[in-house]
C-alpha cells in the first residue's frame, strides 16, 4: 500500500511540472551532453549549469545576447538550446575588446550557425533583433568601476530594457558582496551587494522575478577578492531573474 501511495505521489508531481518544462529541460539536458563540449563539461556541475539554464527559462527559439562570454562557455551551450529558430549573440563592448583577442577569434572558428560572436562598436549593448534574454555573468560588478559609478549602470540597464522583447528575460549572475556595502568593493573585491543589483535594475523598469540559491556558498565570509586562491572558483554568487512588463 506504501508502495503504491508513493508511486501516486510521484505521478502527481510529475504531473505538475508544465509539458512545456519538461520539453525545455529535455533539451537543456541534451545541449549540456553535445560531445562537441567535451572540454567544457568537467565545469557543468561547479557551475550548475543544469539548474541556472533552467531557472532562466531559455528554450528553443529563442533571441538570446550573451554579454561579455567569456571563453563563450555559457554561448556554446545556448546555441544547442535555442536551436536553428534561435540565435545567440556572444558580445564584448568597444571598451572590452582586449578581453576578446583570444576568445572571439576561438568562437568563430567553430562556425557555430546560430551564433553571432563580435565586439560591438559601442559601449553599451546593442542587438539587431528584439531579444528574448539577455545574460550575463560575473561581469556586472565592472560596469561602475573606473568612476563610471551609478550613471554608467542605469543606462546599461535601460539599455538592456530596450533591447528586450516585452515579457523579455534579463538574467544576471555575479560574486555577492557582504549586505549593506552597495558598490564599494566592485573594483577591489570584484564583487557587488545584491540588493543594489535589485535596486538599480528595478530602476530601469524590470520587474525582480526571483533568485536561485544553486550558486550560494554561505562559507565565503565576502571578505577576500574573488581572485584569491583560498576562494576562487567557490564564491557566493547570486541568480537574479527580470522580466520586462
Amino acid at each position: 500500500m506504501k508502495v503504491m501511495l508513493m508511486g501516486a505521489v510521484v505521478a502527481i508531481a510529475t504531473a505538475a511540472v508544465p509539458v512545456a518544462a519538461q520539453k525545455t529541460n529535455a533539451v537543456i539536458t541534451r545541449a549540456l551532453a553535445d560531445p562537441a563540449r567535451a572540454d567544457q563539461q568537467g565545469d557543468d556541475a561547479r557551475r550548475k549549469a543544469a539548474d541556472v539554464l533552467a531557472f532562466s527559462g531559455v528554450k528553443p527559439g529563442d533571441v538570446v545576447v550573451d554579454y561579455l562570454p567569456g571563453a563563450g562557455y555559457w554561448t556554446r551551450i545556448f546555441t544547442g538550446i535555442v536551436g536553428p529558430k534561435g540565435h545567440v549573440y556572444a558580445v564584448w563592448p568597444a571598451a572590452g575588446a582586449k578581453y576578446a583577442e583570444k576568445s572571439l577569434p576561438a568562437l568563430q572558428a567553430r562556425a557555430l550557425g546560430n551564433v553571432t560572436a563580435e565586439v560591438q562598436a559601442t559601449n553599451l549593448p546593442t542587438s539587431p533583433k528584439p531579444v528574448d534574454l539577455f545574460w550575463t555573468v560575473q561581469n556586472y560588478h565592472d560596469i561602475p568601476n573606473d568612476g563610471a559609478g551609478e550613471p554608467a549602470l542605469r543606462a546599461f540597464d535601460t539599455a538592456v530594457f530596450r533591447m528586450l522583447k516585452r515579457g523579455g528575460t534579463y538574467v544576471v549572475i555575479d560574486h555577492a558582496d557582504a549586505p549593506g556595502t552597495g558598490m564599494t568593493g566592485t573594483s577591489t573585491r570584484h564583487r557587488i551587494d545584491p540588493a543594489a543589483v535589485k535596486t538599480q535594475v528595478e530602476a530601469a523598469g524590470f520587474k525582480f522575478v526571483g533568485q536561485s540559491p544553486v550558486l550560494r556558498n554561505p562559507a565565503d565570509d565576502h571578505s577576500k577578492a574573488v581572485f584569491d586562491p583560498a576562494i576562487r572558483g567557490k564564491t557566493d554568487q547570486f541568480v537574479y531573474k527580470f522580466r520586462k512588463p
